[in-house]
């Protein structure tokens, strides 16, 4: 079987047109440094610290930028060094090469910056001149041709009915209710089942709720006792010194 396509092969004869599947090695097994011990880990990561692999040199198709301190770099340095480097930026600037532009300058007018921090009589004053003696513009270059008949002729376009006619708004009445026949109250207790019986009395919810409102009931009765001598003794007190 082979790996090219129909194009290729018209184009260029297949020298190997006997190879078969085997001939191209598959490997989907993970590879062998997921599964090696941890201490042949432990010596190939000495062995690259202390004598890594000389490489060639590495060719680049691209013009190096030079980006100045890597964040990395600069997150390492103590903080005494980014002060001085702060105060140094301030009173020395770093003098930097003019900047190199690839694309074609707009000209956008005044930045929307420098326009905030204008005095409000300045824009009073220029928006009276564009009233008074507008900018003649440049007529505007269209790419794109304008389309005549957004809507074509054939369509017919029908207003709402709601819109047509004008007529005061009618609010029919409710249909009345049936009235509610009056079913006699059945007063009577109605006895339950032995089970559900011992099932309201075996509940553990119930019990304690009760306890909850018999403890309850003896916290209201313990502040209210404390709130009327409180208040006896405060008048007491007021009678004793009249």
């Amino acid at each position: 079987m082979s790996y090219r396509s129909n194009a290729a092969e018209a184009w260029y004869p297949d020298p190997q047109s006997t190879a078969t599947e085997s001939d191209i090695p598959l490997d989907l097994l993970p590879p062998a440094s997921l599964t090696q011990p941890l201490w042949r880990s432990l010596v190939g990561n000495m062995r690259d610290t202390f004598a890594p692999e000389k490489l060639p040199p590495l060719q680049l198709t691209s013009r190096p930028v030079n980006v100045g301190l890597l964040l990395g770099e600069r997150l390492r340095l103590p903080w005494f060094r980014t002060v001085f480097t702060n105060i140094g930026d301030v009173i020395s600037p770093e003098t930097l090469p003019p900047l190199e532009l690839e694309s074609q300058p707009v000209d956008v007018g005044e930045l929307i910056t420098d326009q905030l921090s204008h005095f409000w009589w300045g824009s009073l004053l220029r928006n009276l001149a564009d009233r008074v003696s507008p900018e003649a513009m440049p007529a505007l270059n269209l790419t794109s041709k304008p389309i005549l008949d957004i809507i074509p002729k054939s369509w017919i376009l029908l207003p709402l009915w709601s819109e047509v006619v004008d007529t005061p708004k009618v609010f029919y009445p409710d249909k009345p209710k049936a009235a509610d026949v009056l079913r006699p109250a059945n007063l009577q207790p109605v006895a339950l089942p032995v089970e559900k019986r011992e099932a309201l009395v075996a509940e553990p919810t119930a019990a304690d709720l009760l306890r909850d409102l018999r403890r309850s009931r003896i916290r209201q009765r313990i502040w209210i006792g404390l709130a009327t001598a409180q208040v006896l003794y405060m008048v007491l007190a007021a009678v004793g010194k009249l």
